[in-house]
């Protein structure tokens, strides 16, 4: 069938959206507090705008909600749209605190619908390699991990925006970096224990949290590894990576956003040939992750279309929120 979807938040992201469900389902409606801004991409795909998720809800019902308003709003968004009987898609971070998961997952399942969560970088060639390797036991038992996170985010990314904000924003470990925290646990299980330690170096006033963060981590497991993560580094994106040492084998997944294999030295096994991956996503003056949301679209549809299919929902993405909140309590933040 063809699913109808109507989209929240008509920013960068929101825009990105609207291409894909247009490639695998039917868009509705669309609604910003900027009327302007879902205007404009309302008359680019023909569907209606609104200027609240309150007055798209009572006007609009779609079968599926794409959420892709600013972090601290995709709480309420996300309930306000499944009490109106509606499926959501939400993009990351899921949310800003484990409480407003909690109230999510307990909007789900009251409602009868599924909160799905975006992780495109679940699909990343490289990452999907290494996630088979490690299913299947190929590294052994694994002792060790480090991950690195060295972007860059200017001045000119926090002037006049929501970015920034402790309310809104979060934190760059939400923002920025919380791909990566979804991979640490998808790849290698759960945190046991943190110690950190945080700094704001060069954003001054523009931001309310760090813009430097290292952790020390102890995983469930046993491994111990470290996560490492600015957006100092300068004037462009340098390394996004996961490195993991194990009784078998050492990998190491690079690039500026994961998009490659960059070490791999695995007991009987040869490196991968792997499919090329998406570029990543542009936005101007600074660059995200690897675009990946037509595979998200993509497992979406599979998923409705059978609930027994496999795919990101709100308890498993709940775990990213989680993990931070034990980075950010156990990281100081140095003035």
């Amino acid at each position: 069938m063809d699913y109808r979807f109507a989209i929240i938040g008509c920013g960068n992201i929101g825009r990105r959206h609207a291409g894909h469900i247009a490639a695998h389902g039917v868009l509705d409606a669309v609604c910003d507090t900027v009327p302007e801004r879902a205007q404009e991409l309302a008359d680019l795909y023909g569907v209606r705008a609104y200027a609240s998720a309150a007055g798209l809800l009572k006007s609009v019902k779609p079968d599926i909600v794409s959420v892709c308003t600013p972090n601290g709003l995709h709480a309420g968004h996300a309930i306000m749209a499944l009490e109106a009987g509606s499926h959501v898609l939400c993009e990351k971070p899921m949310c800003i605190s484990r409480e407003s998961g909690l109230r999510m997952i307990a909007a789900a399942e009251k409602a009868g619908k599924r909160l799905f969560v975006v992780k495109q970088n679940r699909y990343n060639p490289p990452v999907e390699a290494v996630k088979q390797l490690l299913d299947a036991g190929k590294l052994g038992a694994i002792h060790s991990f480090q991950v690195n996170c060295f972007w860059n985010r200017p001045l000119a990314y926090y002037k006049d925006s929501w970015h920034g904000t402790r309310d809104l924003d979060g934190g760059i470990l939400y923002t920025q970096f919380s791909h990566f925290i979804d991979l640490l646990y998808w790849l290698l299980g759960d945190v046991a224990a943190v110690q950190g330690s945080r700094s704001n170096f060069t954003h001054g006033t523009s931001i309310a949290f760090e813009d430097t963060g290292v952790a020390l981590l102890t995983m469930q497991n046993g491994a111990i590894g470290t996560l490492q993560y600015t957006i100092n580094s300068y004037q462009r994106n340098m390394e996004g990576s996961v490195t993991i040492f194990g009784e078998k084998g050492t990998v190491k997944i690079g690039g500026q956003y994961l998009n490659n294999i960059d070490f791999f030295s695995v007991e009987g096994e040869t490196a991968p040939t792997l499919p090329a991956g998406k570029p990543s996503n542009q936005y101007g003056f600074y660059e995200g992750s690897m675009s990946n949301h037509d595979r998200v679209y993509y497992h979406l549809i599979k998923a409705l279309d059978n609930p027994g299919y496999r795919f990101v929902e709100a308890g498993e993405a709940l775990k990213t929120v989680e993990i931070i909140e034990k980075i950010y309590a156990a990281s100081p933040l140095i003035p």
